[in-house]
């Protein structure tokens, strides 16, 4: 694969965040590698704003609405335009990286049976 990333993760459980691009609002996401898909543990986005309403069962903690999970995807696809205040930072394994804050092509995280982070 030319020009791509792969990252292995030892622990099925990861964590995106980013600031919303408009809102410069944080927000968090908690996911788990089950199986071929990827599952949605929680969201949690500080405030609301454009296109960051939280969801229908949100609770207001510590200043973050805080919505259940539950949506299984196969993949992830995040956009990396370097237009934004920056990338996402996934954090595993006791790590965090920053991915997609310079302009390129799309990310994708998905399990490894699905070709992984490319």
């Amino acid at each position: 694969m030319l020009g791509a990333t792969l990252l292995h993760l030892a622990a099925p459980d990861f964590t995106l965040r980013w600031t919303h691009s408009v809102e410069r609002t944080e927000w968090v996401e908690r996911w788990t590698i089950a199986g071929d898909h990827l599952t949605l543990r929680s969201a949690a986005v500080r405030g609301s704003g454009a296109g960051m309403e939280p969801g229908p069962d949100a609770v207001l903690r510590d200043g973050w609405w805080v919505s259940p999970g539950g949506l299984d995807v196969p993949a992830l696809h995040l956009a990396a335009s370097g237009a934004t205040t920056g990338g996402w930072t996934l954090c595993a394994d006791g790590t965090c990286r920053e991915l997609g804050a310079a302009p390129g092509g799309p990310l994708r995280i998905a399990p490894c049976g699905a070709s992984a982070i490319d």
